[in-house]
């Protein structure tokens, strides 16, 4: 999704619009989409920030999982919600991916949402599942590639659902190595992992908040993050790019997630939304909480979001062109 400057600055001009006269707000729970299933990095995220918001608000926040197709279906349902209490843990991949990677969608990113505050950033994680690592004697990235040159599709690899980063990340390492692994689409982070742990995948480029757990209990063997910088959660881990030498130079494919609204929201209650998770995402507890699972919590301007979403678009229509990248 490449965005003219002319929709960027109507996008964020939307956020400043005056509020119109409105009952008491919220009036009743409001729903939080997770557009994956339970036990990712947005489920996560999500479980994590409701009951601060819950606290703020004076109403409950219900985390409601709808999963599939890369998160578009969750997405788009929140995009058509008129009831004024539905609100979309949205992602990298709902956000500034899938626009470049599917034909057609369901929403539009867009013109369907007033983004309220990004939540947090977290690099991905190469893990591979160790008995199969053994077995193909991959203790690095260098063997990673080496493997999977010599043995086209043979590796498995698993991700979150079709264009979603850990897919994407994926797919950029095979276009930078010149190497082939079968994808294989999950509904979210959470049964992919499981299936990864069980050994019936070989590798996955997850999230490093879901993975982490796993991989500090021995039932995942990480070779590397995928963000520019070495993670404070896993010091020990060499980047994909400082373990890859020459040929994976430059690589960086780190996930995001942010709060949105559909876009009718009027601008007040979007407004106290960002205050309220801002102010949720500044406490020492949450933020050390996120910390120790690897991510940076977020929480700044509904501007600074429409911005951020905005440079990923063109970021990530570049990456899915470079690597080839297409919906299984």
């Amino acid at each position: 999704m490449n965005l003219t400057r002319r929709q960027a600055t109507a996008w964020a001009g939307s956020l400043a619009l005056p509020a119109r006269a409105q009952s008491p707000w919220p009036a009743r729970p409001l729903r939080l989409v997770v557009p994956f299933t339970p036990g990712g990095t947005t489920d996560l995220l999500a479980r994590a920030l409701a009951p601060e918001l819950q606290q703020r608000l004076g109403q409950s926040v219900v985390v409601d999982n709808r999963a599939g197709a890369g998160g578009n279906i969750g997405s788009a349902e929140v995009a058509k919600a008129t009831d004024g209490h539905t609100l979309l843990m949205g992602t990298v991949g709902t956000h500034a991916i899938n626009a470049a990677l599917y034909p057609r969608l369901p929403f539009d990113p867009v013109k369907d949402f007033a983004p309220i505050t990004l939540v947090a950033a977290v690099p991905n994680v190469l893990v591979l599942n160790p008995a199969h690592a053994a077995r193909y004697g991959i203790q690095s990235v260098p063997d990673l590639i080496r493997v999977a040159r010599a043995r086209p599709g043979q590796l498995n690899m698993a991700s979150s659902g079709n264009g979603t980063s850990i897919h994407l990340a994926g797919e950029l390492f095979k276009a930078m190595t010149g190497s082939f692994m079968l994808h294989f689409p999950y509904r979210g982070s959470g049964p992919a992992l499981m299936d990864l742990i069980a050994g019936n995948m070989d590798l996955m480029f997850d999230n490093l908040p879901s993975a982490l757990p796993h991989i500090k209990a021995g039932k995942l063997l990480a070779l590397a993050v995928t963000s520019a910088q070495r993670s404070p959660a896993a010091p020990e881990l060499p980047t994909v790019a400082e373990a890859g030498g020459a040929v994976l130079k430059g690589y960086e494919a780190s996930s995001w997630f942010g709060l949105l609204a559909p876009s009718g929201q009027p601008a007040d209650q979007v407004a106290r939304l960002q205050r309220e998770a801002a102010a949720a995402l500044s406490t020492p507890g949450l933020r050390e909480r996120l910390a120790g699972q690897g991510a940076v919590a977020g929480g700044g301007s509904s501007a600074e979001f429409v911005a951020l979403i905005a440079s990923e678009s063109a970021k990530w229509a570049k990456v899915v062109k470079v690597s080839g990248a297409k919906v299984d």
